[in-house]
């Protein structure tokens, strides 16, 4: 008698993809009764619940006003439904933590450590946001700023024409990726080179506390390469999540690691890496160039990927990794961690530790959401608000159009995230990047080409 799937499932046995090789297993060797049984019990794959408690996870935060009291409330009570998910074996918060998304999706400044599993949510859209510095040495400030700006591309998409072309070598390694071989990615990598995208993605300026010496510095991620690559993991993590786990939240579905896609997708995720590293460099190596000046120093760190140590997966969501074994292009240990555009850019280095687990924060973060924050400031007109803030600072939005929710009271107090990284050990600070000026996208969508139709009809 021939076994179907209807047999398996008339014996109790869940449709997956396991059923393939279990039938064609089954028939081969014309297994019946207690074989048949032990059999298939051997090889099904049975679901997997949440936990029902969350494991416990370290809390490097404190609330020191009524209003952070109410973020940081929020930022547990989303941690505590992550660390229910069945694949957490660890968990962190950073000083800078606020919640995003819908409860139990990881809050930016949060660190989740998993068994033989990537969690695409928990790397989020943004995949390998980061940070480059360049030393210029003893040049004006303003000269870098005003060489760079008329280098670097803010706002939605990529560049129309012109621009710097993608190596070869990254091209023929994506067309040999299951996941970023398709037409769009290689599309998007060329035309996204040399773009920084817009939200709290900047080009910074300033000058070393130490040395004095002018540095530059990116904050952007992958853009639309990595929303695409993000885009498609979601959808094979949820898949996998009906299959495996259908209880857990559909925001923390993941593909394991053993699983062929899984490799596939971790070696996508390093290639993603690869072209942002280019990205940030195309732009600081332009501007020496039209400097005519050799860099003194350049390095960089990611703080918005996923890490891999044996078989657990380091999902850092706006976390700062401080351990080189997560850095392997690490520079003497040194980290970037940016605070807001009026406060510098602290350089740190630091150990891994039991409570950190090997982390520090990625910035000041924000206690209330951008809108919020816009409501917040009681009519005040945006040019009063813009005055004020920047005063002292060359401040300058790529599209022309100020974006208040940008500016430094829309992040938490810079002070106390750094009295924070002290008291919970989260990397020493060696230097500092006193701010002269920055560049961001603004409210770029204000004159986006469908809003100026629309205005030019009424």
């Amino acid at each position: 008698m021939k076994i179907t799937g209807q047999t398996l499932i008339d014996m109790g046995y869940k449709p997956g993809r396991w059923f393939g090789d279990a039938l064609q297993h089954a028939n081969r060797h014309q297994l019946q009764g207690d074989d048949l049984k032990a059999y298939l019990d051997s090889v099904a794959q049975w679901t997997i619940d949440p936990r029902e408690a969350p494991l416990a996870y370290h809390k490097n935060i404190e609330a020191e006003t009524e209003e952070e009291i109410s973020n940081v409330e929020a930022v547990f009570r989303s941690m505590d439904e992550l660390m229910k998910t069945p694949t957490a074996v660890a968990g962190a918060v950073m000083p800078d933590a606020c919640p995003t998304g819908e409860k139990g999706r990881i809050p930016v400044g949060g660190v989740a450590v998993t068994e033989n599993a990537i969690h695409p949510a928990m790397h989020s859209a943004d995949i390998c946001c980061s940070v480059m510095m360049t030393s210029f040495g003893h040049i004006d400030p303003k000269k870098v700023l005003d060489t760079a700006h008329r280098i670097t591309h803010f706002g939605g998409g990529g560049r129309t024409s012109g621009g710097f072309e993608l190596p070869s070598e990254l091209t023929d390694q994506m067309q040999g990726n299951f996941f970023l071989r398709d037409d769009k990615s290689q599309m998007v990598a060329q035309s996204h080179l040399g773009t920084q995208g817009d939200g709290n993605h900047f080009l910074f300026v300033g000058q070393s506390e130490q040395t004095g010496e002018t540095i530059m510095v990116t904050h952007h991620g992958s853009r639309g390469l990595g929303a695409h690559l993000y885009k498609k993991g979601m959808a094979l993590a949820e898949s996998y999540r009906r299959e495996l786990s259908p209880k857990t939240l559909s925001g923390n579905a993941w593909i394991p690691y053993e699983e062929e896609h899984g490799k596939h997708y971790w070696e996508a995720l390093q290639l993603v890496r690869q072209w942002t590293k280019l990205n940030h460099e195309v732009l600081h190596e332009t501007t020496c160039r039209r400097l005519k000046v050799d860099h003194t120093l350049r390095f960089w760190n990611e703080h918005n990927f996923v890490f891999k140590e044996g078989n657990r997966f380091y999902h850092a969501k706006g976390a700062t990794p401080l351990t080189d074994a997560f850095v392997p292009d690490s520079h003497e240990g040194l980290r970037l961690i940016p605070l807001n555009m009026s406060e510098p850019v602290l350089i740190v280095k630091g150990e891994a530790t039991a409570g950190n687990l090997g982390f520090a924060p990625h910035g000041a973060g924000r206690n209330v959401s951008r809108s919020q924050h816009i409501r917040n400031q009681g009519g005040r007109s945006m040019e009063a608000i813009f005055a004020e803030e920047t005063a002292g600072l060359d401040v300058r939005f790529f599209s022309g159009n100020i974006d208040i929710s940008e500016l430094p009271s829309a992040y938490k107090n810079a002070d106390a995230v750094q009295r924070q990284m002290k008291q919970f050990g989260l990397g020493e600070v060696v230097d500092r990047v006193i701010p002269y000026g920055c560049i961001m996208a603004g409210d770029w969508q204000k004159d986006a080409p469908w809003r100026k139709k629309r205005r030019k009809k009424k």
